[in-house]
């Protein structure tokens, strides 16, 4: 595989800022730039809702809702002592 160099120009403060989150990710911004070229070339669009906060544990609420109701599933479900009894509940629903 033959590799090429691309130099391009950016702002003082952008590449700071970008850098910052890259290494928040423990990437290097050759990776982080790779990273974000193999995206474009596997999914053919481009991503613009990546989401990352290093210092949060917080989750959307999309998330947090699923997170319930799966919790609230799990304590509710019937549990079967084989998978006979489970194959002839569900024959009988």
């Amino acid at each position: 595989m033959t590799t090429t160099n691309y130099n391009i120009r950016i702002d003082q403060n952008l590449r700071d800022r970008a850098f910052s989150v890259f290494e928040s990710y423990g990437l290097a911004p050759a990776q982080a730039i790779k990273l974000f070229l193999h995206q474009v070339a596997d999914t053919r669009t481009i991503p613009l809702s990546f989401t990352h906060n290093a210092n949060s544990k917080t989750y959307s609420e999309a998330t947090r809702k699923s997170l319930i109701d799966a919790r609230k599933e799990f304590e509710t479900a019937k549990a079967y002592n084989s998978l006979e009894d489970m194959m002839r509940d569900i024959e009988k629903s």
